[in-house]
């Protein structure tokens, strides 16, 4: 009988201590912690931003530059996660992707914005922009002030224009130096009336072909060519599939950086001033340093030498003009005279600016 009271009296004590350690511990040490990612994971908001391009491309490390000023002003409350490659989303279904709020962020070319704003096509436009300093005006000035305010009643928030460069022709089948050069070959190109008037006013073949496939579809011969720009062709390595290069300037490639409405209206008053101070200096940056990619990359291109180059004189640049003349004749019928008079005053201020009329 000792025996099992002893046993009980041990086993009762040690229990008691146990119990004070354990209180004593927790009084003496203060509060337990928190998980430090919890804690972030519930004050960040988060921002994913889905694009179709690599992180070395003009788009991409404007992507990063533009998530990085994010972090550094708001001290990283509000978080911008980058999916690049089209990890998340191609071409075809970016837009509508943002529409339905799977995701908050995209920057797709104006070709595919215009798949639900046509109007964006407009900036499809054959030779619509002398230099750089055309496509400057544009983004800042009444085109892009029209284009913007479109955007809204799709459910989209516009933050800004980031370019890309020129766009350049590329074949495989031969020099594209007259518009004749391009009868009955086939072009990859982007969704867009324009760009299709555009190839069929010069007797050739289109076929829609997402970003991330065109390499492939070039080195099957599905197609026998297309139009990118400089950074595209040494980024996708197309030097490797194609053996002509035209330095045409003849469009123009560059994104509107989109938002979810839903979304943007949900954050506070000074979470959308900061995120547009971001924007605004991520673009800046961003749309100097596109025109330095590309200047490298050519250089680059030029080095690797293995495309046979033709650089368009101005004989046969006059020659791809007039040929593409009805290409803004039939624009006019689904692009409105806003726009249309818009575009036309600014290549006549860019005309007389080079005749030194102005």
């Amino acid at each position: 009988m000792r025996t099992f009271v002893g046993i009980t009296m041990f086993l009762l004590i040690g229990l008691l201590t146990a119990l004070g350690f354990g209180f004593s511990w927790q009084f003496n040490n203060g509060p337990i912690g928190n998980d430090d990612e919890q804690i972030g994971l519930g004050r960040q908001t988060i921002i994913r931003f889905s694009f179709v391009v690599a992180e070395n491309t003009p788009k991409g490390l404007a992507a990063q530059k533009f998530a990085q000023l994010v972090k550094e002003k708001t001290n990283d409350t509000i978080k911008v996660e980058l999916f690049p490659n089209g990890t998340l989303y191609n071409e075809p279904d970016e837009v509508g992707a943002l529409q339905k709020g799977s995701i908050q962020m995209i920057a797709p070319s104006f070709s595919n914005i215009s798949e639900v704003v046509p109007e964006w096509m407009v900036m499809d436009l054959p030779f619509i922009f002398q230099n750089d300093e055309d496509v400057a005006k544009a983004f800042q000035g009444k085109i892009g002030n029209i284009l913007m305010r479109q955007l809204e009643p799709k459910g989209i928030v516009g933050l800004g224009f980031w370019a890309n460069s020129f766009q350049q022709m590329t074949s495989n089948r031969g020099t594209l130096a007259h518009p004749e050069d391009f009868r009955d070959l086939k072009f990859r190109i982007l969704p867009s009336k324009i760009i299709e008037s555009q190839f069929r006013q010069l007797n050739a073949k289109t076929v829609p072909i997402p970003f991330n496939q065109v390499y492939r579809s070039m080195e099957s011969g599905q197609v026998d060519g297309g139009e990118n720009s400089i950074s595209n062709i040494y980024s996708k390595k197309l030097y490797q599939v194609q053996k002509y290069l035209t330095i045409s300037n003849h469009a123009y490639l560059g994104y509107g950086v989109l938002v979810n409405k839903v979304f943007w209206d949900k954050l506070s008053a000074e979470q959308q001033k900061t995120i547009n101070e971001a924007m605004q200096e991520a673009t800046v940056w961003a749309n100097q340093n596109a025109i330095e990619i590309n200047r490298k990359q050519w250089n680059e291109l030029q080095r690797i030498g293995q495309m046979n180059v033709h650089i368009l004189s101005k004989e046969e640049r006059n020659e791809w003009q007039q040929a593409l003349k009805p290409v803004y004749e039939e624009a006019q019928s689904y692009i409105s005279k806003e726009l249309m008079d818009a575009v036309y005053e600014l290549r006549r201020e860019s005309t007389n600016k080079q005749s030194g009329l102005d």
